[in-house]
């Protein structure tokens, strides 16, 4: 249903120009009320019309339920007479003398107690009874179903009528003669009540409505009608049933009265036309649709009123948003009407503001947006839906080489000059990132740009995806960060080769070891130790000097001022690196006074800087040289230096020796290292406050020189 009316109200729609809103309000107001007012009424009227079926159905079950009380009152008032006569000394001795002359009283007795029948029964012989309705054969049954019900009974003897009724035994003084005293000591008194039309009028009369009396033995053979039905539906109950028959225009209700054996007698009906309900069911009805007629008169005058006084708010407030829309930002809007006009009114007003201020906003931002996309360091340039260029930032101009406003309007290919690979294909026509954004709503690739037929240039251009038939795209130049990476990679082999030669020399002197463990003489075994300790020992110089330089450039190299003596420092150095020195047959001349004043600076970091300033002397000097070791105080400074007989440092490289990852000469003596030792002392150095040099002196010798500062005493 609910659908159905949205699918109704979609397809329904106001013209704007033909409708207006004092002739809608009106209209939905009416129609409202029409289908309030009708399901109200509706709803009432089903429920007045319920309300009476249920009240004469209620009447009618009420009335078969006392009718039937009714006859058990009966059937025990009958059980009370026959005890009543059961005791009159009168009756007895009038039965004792002569029964036959005793029917007078008791026809007497039973006609003022409204019984229809009394009889005296000996054994299963009737004596004599006051009435001839029942005949010698119903008697034959009524005296069966009291044998079997007891001193209160109920019964059909025949198809035409069912009874009820009650017997006693009579209480007779015993006579000397036997004969006389075996007849009487048998004596019954029996006194009935037939289910007749009689019965039917006093039980009419004592409800109320009208009452009939089915046999139960006449209902079983007759032919099925209106009532049959309801009858059968008591019957299964066992108690009642009622229901409106309209065929009839009744109401009517069914009470099965059974026997204490369970054995259906009689079927009382009850009976009450249906006029009386319906026609005070048709007045509430009428007075209803009067109501609802005077109400809905009511609210069309009242909607036609309101709809008057709510369009007229309206219609200023809309010429006022058109003058609006035409760019009169000028406009007043008009105050008034009812609370939500009202509101719509301060909010229309609110927006008139907003407009004033959002459009000066607006300016103000498009010009901070091109100065943002003018002093953007990366290239930004937008294409249209054929990658036509609609936009070039000055920054992306002058990294491709180009004039921003020559490269409106041409093909974004044509202006970038992408490098074709390796096959000849042209990255504008298979990989393209513009069109892959515009599925994926962003896309970036790498591509080599040919610039002013000069040196590839890598870039990284970022493109977005297309809003309002426009692309963005972002060119950032990445050939120095190129050049960077292939540095690290360069790096990075270079560490891996460096470990690979002291490990493979590691593993070469210990399968020695295992091969001729029981037979190497004394010297060879030395000789593989010591090959095993040099292998480690440079292993662990290039393990600790890559730690160095990492914890150098996270900023963790820390520099603890205390007061140290060089000669100390030299000493340590020169048991820490002896047994290179000894490996090539070179010898540590120290020149290093004691008596020079103390340094300020971390004594460990100091070992460190001599002992790879005399590892990096021993590399590049002959064997069996000489490796000096000297100092002296300079001012506030105290200048050390270690010299070296090997060939020295090219002045092409003087410049870069000490940057990070600087390898020597391409004529090493031995297997280059990571250029990180040079690096580290430098960085080790200048934390301490001083500085170092390289240089070739006048005796053809190589000297790395450094100054620390002296410690001052507090």
């Amino acid at each position: 249903m609910l659908t159905r009316l949205q699918g109704w109200l979609d397809k329904f729609e106001l013209d704007p120009e033909k409708t207006s809103l004092r002739n809608i309000l009106p209209a939905i107001n009416v129609m409202l009320v029409l289908i309030v007012v009708a399901g109200v009424s509706a709803s009432a009227i089903s429920l007045i019309r319920k309300m009476a079926n249920e009240q004469g159905m209620t009447q009618v079950q009420l009335a078969a339920t006392s009718a039937r009380e009714k006859i058990h009152s009966l059937n025990e008032e009958a059980f009370k007479q026959v005890r009543i006569m059961s005791g009159n000394a009168t009756l007895r001795r009038a039965l004792q003398d002569s029964p036959e002359a005793s029917l007078g009283n008791i026809r007497r007795i039973c006609k003022a107690a409204g019984l229809d029948a009394c009889a005296v029964v000996k054994g299963e012989q009737v004596l004599f009874q006051t009435s001839d309705v029942i005949s010698i054969s119903d008697w034959s049954a009524i005296l069966s179903s009291a044998r079997e019900q007891g001193e209160r009974f109920a019964t059909v003897p025949s198809t035409e009528v069912a009874v009820i009724g009650a017997h006693t035994r009579i209480a007779l003084d015993i006579g000397t003669s036997a004969a006389v005293h075996s007849a009487q000591e048998s004596l019954e008194l029996y006194a009935l009540r037939l289910l007749d039309e009689n019965m039917e009028a006093l039980l009419t009369q004592h409800v109320g409505v009208e009452v009939k009396l089915l046999n139960y033995k006449v209902f079983g053979k007759e032919k099925a009608d209106a009532y049959t039905r309801l009858n059968s539906t008591a019957l299964s109950d066992g108690r009642y049933a009622a229901e409106r028959i309209s065929t009839r225009n009744q109401f009517s209700a069914s009470a099965p009265l059974f026997a204490s054996t369970g054995e259906a007698i009689v079927i009382l009906q009850t009976m009450v036309p249906t006029d009386a309900s319906d026609a005070d069911a048709r007045e509430l009805i009428n007075r209803m649709v009067l109501i609802a007629v005077l109400v809905g008169a009511i609210a069309i005058g009242f909607s036609l009123l309101l709809g008057q006084r709510v369009a007229k708010p309206v219609r200023a407030l809309t010429d006022a948003a058109t003058r609006l829309s035409q760019g009169d930002f000028s406009t007043s809007i008009p105050r008034g009407g009812p609370a939500e006009i009202g509101v719509l009114s301060r909010i229309m007003e609110d927006m008139r503001r907003n407009l004033v201020e959002l459009t000066g906003t607006l300016r103000r931002r498009e010009a901070e947006s091109q100065a943002v996309l003018t002093g953007t360091l990366e290239g930004v340039f937008a294409v249209d839906k054929s990658r036509h260029i609609t936009y070039l930032n000055p920054q992306g101009a002058r990294m491709l080489g180009v004039n921003s406003e020559e490269a409106v309007g041409q093909f974004c290919g044509d202006v970038l000059k992408p490098c074709v690979d390796k096959l000849g294909n042209k990255p504008c026509e298979l990989r393209c990132p513009i069109l892959h954004a515009r599925t994926t709503h962003s896309a970036q690739a790498i591509e080599q740009l040919q610039i002013n037929s000069g040196t590839p240039r890598t870039v990284v251009i970022t493109s977005a995806g297309m809003a309002d038939g426009i692309q963005v795209q972002v060119i950032r130049d990445e050939t120095e960060l190129e050049a960077i990476r292939h540095a690290r990679d360069a790096v990075l082999a270079n560490i891996s080769h460096e470990f690979r030669t002291p490990l493979a020399a590691q593993l070469a002197s210990i399968e020695l070891l295992l091969d001729g463990l029981d037979h190497l003489q004394p010297e060879q075994t030395r000789e593989l130790v010591l090959s095993l300790e040099r292998s480690t020992q440079r292993l662990t110089s290039l393990i600790d000097n890559l730690l160095e330089s990492v914890r150098i450039e996270a900023g963790q190299l820390s520099i603890r001022q205390q007061s140290v003596y060089l000669h100390e420092v030299i000493s340590e150095a020169q048991t820490l690196i002896g047994s290179l020195l000894t490996q090539r047959g070179q010898t540590l001349l120290n020149e290093v006074a004691e008596d020079l004043p103390a340094i300020a600076g971390d004594e460990v970091r100091l070992v460190q800087v001599v002992v790879n300033l005399l590892a990096n002397a021993c590399k590049y000097a002959p064997q069996n040289s000489v490796v000096r070791v000297g100092a002296k105080v300079e001012g506030a400074e105290l200048c050390a230096w270690v010299e070296d007989e090997g060939p020295g440092v090219p002045d092409a490289q003087l410049g870069s020796i000490f940057d990070r990852f600087s390898r020597g000469p391409e004529h090493e003596p031995e297997p280059g290292g990571l250029g990180l030792g040079l690096w580290i002392v430098k960085s080790i150095i200048e934390r301490h406050g001083g500085r170092i040099t390289a240089r070739r002196t006048s005796e053809q010798r190589t000297r790395f020189s450094f100054t620390l500062p002296l410690y001052e005493m507090s």
